[in-house]
């Protein structure tokens, strides 16, 4: 059994829809075995600062249903440096915290993952990304929100397209995963869907629209995952019309994507992976990730999930196309 007493509990990287979910869930999990938990303000970069409080019971109560995080979150680039991350230990071991779990995505995994292996404090990572491109987990905290928040935008601008007959370019999130971008497709029955790091067909998207002209339509949406270039949507509008003679309307949805109220999905999903977090530590268990594995929330070792997924299944690409038509 663990000797664990303290734990220390922090979101890094983007925020996702969740988050406060799973916050909820390990500071109600670990108080209810005995455990302290303490916070900790803006992730890697608040520890570096010793931003740390403790968290109680009413410190989490009426979290479930907001979006973003009552912790902060942010970016800490010096966290890849080894001395960065001995720095951070000493604070760790000073304050008397037994052992981190990090909410975030891979980098923020990377960056916990060596600061385990390098000084030994036990680890954990809940998987919170709206890309789910985590490796070793079949989801991460805040997808599902973050699609349905894309589709009920996608189905607004399809009214005012079908109301002007237009055709709209729709940028949604995703720099290397397609995940978000293929799932809005499906889901808002876009003529095309345009993927990250692929070669950009405009001749078949014009195509997809001509098609759909002949046969009556009056509006086309074009679903666009926003890759690792900025203005892509943009390029595409500009060739559409200076080599197919087709006017678009570009949207961009942003970061409208990450806030909102999680679905019920995810603060299902949340509350399963903060609870496991503080079952495992107490048996011991000190790496390790909460993976949601075949529908359900599992410990996998923290190696496996390092990664990021960039591959997308080919029936995904086929059921856009086929639905299109």
């Amino acid at each position: 059994m663990s000797e664990i007493k303290r734990i220390g509990l922090l979101c890094s990287g983007g925020d996702s829809p969740g988050m406060n979910c799973a916050i909820r869930s390990v500071v109600r999990s670990a108080i209810n075995a005995n455990l302290e938990v303490y916070g900790i303000q803006r992730g890697f970069s608040g520890l570096l600062e010793g931003n740390i409080k403790e968290l109680d019971v009413s410190s989490v109560g009426n979290i479930i249903q907001h979006g973003g995080t009552i912790l902060q979150t942010s970016r800490c680039p010096e966290f890849h440096e080894a001395e960065t991350r001995k720095e951070a230990a000493h604070i760790l071991k000073r304050k008397k915290i037994d052992a981190l779990i990090v909410i975030g995505g891979n980098g923020s995994f990377n960056g916990a993952y060596a600061l385990h292996t390098e000084h030994g404090i036990p680890m954990v990572g809940i998987p919170g990304t709206i890309d789910n491109d985590i490796s070793g987990t079949d989801y991460s905290i805040g997808f599902d929100t973050a699609v349905q928040t894309a589709i009920d935008a996608v189905d607004k601008i399809r009214d005012t397209a079908s109301s002007h007959e237009r055709t709209f370019i729709v940028e949604v999130m995703g720099r290397k995963s397609a995940a978000i971008a293929l799932h809005v497709g499906v889901c808002t029955g876009a003529e095309n869907v345009v993927l990250p790091s692929e070669n950009v067909n405009v001749e078949e998207i014009s195509n997809d629209i001509k098609r759909g002209i002949k046969r009556g339509k009056n509006s086309s949406i074009i679903i666009v995952a926003e890759g690792e270039k900025e203005g892509l949507s943009h390029r595409i509008q500009e060739q559409l019309k200076a080599d197919f003679e087709l006017d678009s309307h570009v949207c961009i949805l942003g970061h409208i994507q990450r806030g909102g109220n999680p679905s019920g999905q995810d603060r299902f999903i949340a509350s399963g992976m903060g609870y496991l977090a503080i079952e495992e530590l107490l048996k011991g268990n000190n790496s390790f990730v909460t993976a949601y594995r075949n529908g359900h929330v599992v410990a996998a070792p923290f190696d496996e999930c390092l990664e990021k997924k960039s591959e997308y299944l080919p029936q995904y690409i086929n059921l856009v196309k086929t639905l299109s038509i």
